[in-house]
């Protein structure tokens, strides 16, 4: 039983080997071939592929197209201000004198609303300011630095739109001990102008950075 299996195999090779090799042909039994033209055109051409970039591979996983794929830079926008009548007119001449393409840049009228503030302070020196923040600490009440340098060295509890939401933080305040504070304006309502560039690209932010903007301490962020 053993041999005739034996047997059987080592004649189930040969006729394998004879058919894969087209010796069987002329009885009809052949392997068929692959004619489709077609399929040529699916093949992947190896002098075609490239390492991606760092930058590339970052885009591509986080679904962002590549400046390639784009075609372009699309470039993003940025904004500075608000700057007053003055600053606004000297700012503008210097733009219109750099001869930036048509539509980089645009100044909008801005209003931002008065701030009201539950203050503490002025105080005579740093310590003095140091002090008080470690006794808030013990309170539990959050506190900044002021931003109006005619109220430093002080401290506020709390920034409203309002005098009278101010109002009702300082009696919320003084049931958690807070004694001496009061509500005092950070800062006046101010009208005036912001820059506006909708779509800053490489070779746009070369120019301004080369133009050296009077931009009165004011620097240029994303927009909103």
């Amino acid at each position: 039983m053993l041999r005739l299996l034996v047997l059987l195999l080592v004649l189930a090779n040969a006729a394998y080997w004879a058919w894969s090799n087209g010796m069987l042909a002329e009885l009809g039994l052949n392997p068929s071939t692959q004619t489709e033209p077609q399929r040529m055109a699916t093949q992947i051409n190896p002098e075609a592929i490239r390492l991606l970039t760092q930058e590339e591979a970052a885009r591509i996983e986080n679904g962002r197209p590549s400046a390639a794929a784009s075609g372009a830079d699309a470039g993003e926008c940025l904004l500075a201000g608000p700057f007053n009548e003055q600053q606004s007119a000297s700012l503008r001449a210097a733009l219109e004198a750099a001869s930036l393409p048509a539509g980089s840049w645009q100044m909008e009228a801005t209003l931002e609303s008065a701030r009201w503030i539950v203050y503490m302070g002025k105080y005579p020196s740093e310590e003095a300011v140091a002090k008080k923040r470690g006794e808030l600490r013990q309170l539990g009440v959050a506190f900044r630095p002021v931003t109006n340098a005619a109220l430093a060295p002080g401290l506020s509890l709390g920034s409203f739109a309002s005098q009278a939401e101010a109002e009702t933080e300082l009696v919320r305040m003084a049931g958690k001990g807070v004694r001496t504070a009061r509500v005092v304006q950070e800062r006046a309502e101010l009208r005036g102008q912001t820059l506006k560039l909708t779509a800053v690209d490489s070779s746009l932010r070369s120019r301004l950075d080369a133009l050296a903007m009077p931009m009165d301490g004011k620097t240029l962020r994303p927009c909103p």
